[in-house]
């Protein structure tokens, strides 16, 4: 049973710092894209950040480039998502997300609340 938990989600002020994690059950990551995904209150769900598994890249929403980066450990088969220099405009629940299959999977998600 394919099953994805992401964690690290929390209140943090303009400009501070989070770390989220995705841990993959399954199946192993290795060989699959990871994607992060979020959704703000009243909002399309966007994509965030995409990892290539093949050239290790990331490809990121233009509004938060040069601010969340995403890695991955594979013997965890867990992916990160690191996001630097909050804003309140961040804020939103955070889904991590792969295609596999034909069928994409999605976690349930964590929330990110930047906040003074």
């Amino acid at each position: 049973q394919v099953q994805l938990v992401e964690s690290g989600g929390g209140l943090v002020q303009p400009g501070g710092s989070l770390r989220l994690s995705c841990r993959v059950s399954g199946f192993t990551i290795i060989l699959y894209g990871m994607s992060w995904y979020r959704q703000a209150p009243g909002k399309e769900r966007e994509l965030v950040a995409v990892h290539s598994s093949i050239t290790g890249s990331t490809n990121v929403l233009d509004s938060v480039k040069g601010r969340f980066t995403v890695s991955r450990d594979n013997a965890k088969n867990t992916v990160y998502l690191q996001m630097n220099s909050l804003k309140p405009e961040d804020t939103a629940v955070y889904y991590c997300s792969v295609e596999r299959g034909g069928i994409r999977y999605w976690g349930q998600g964590t929330q990110v609340t930047v906040s003074s």
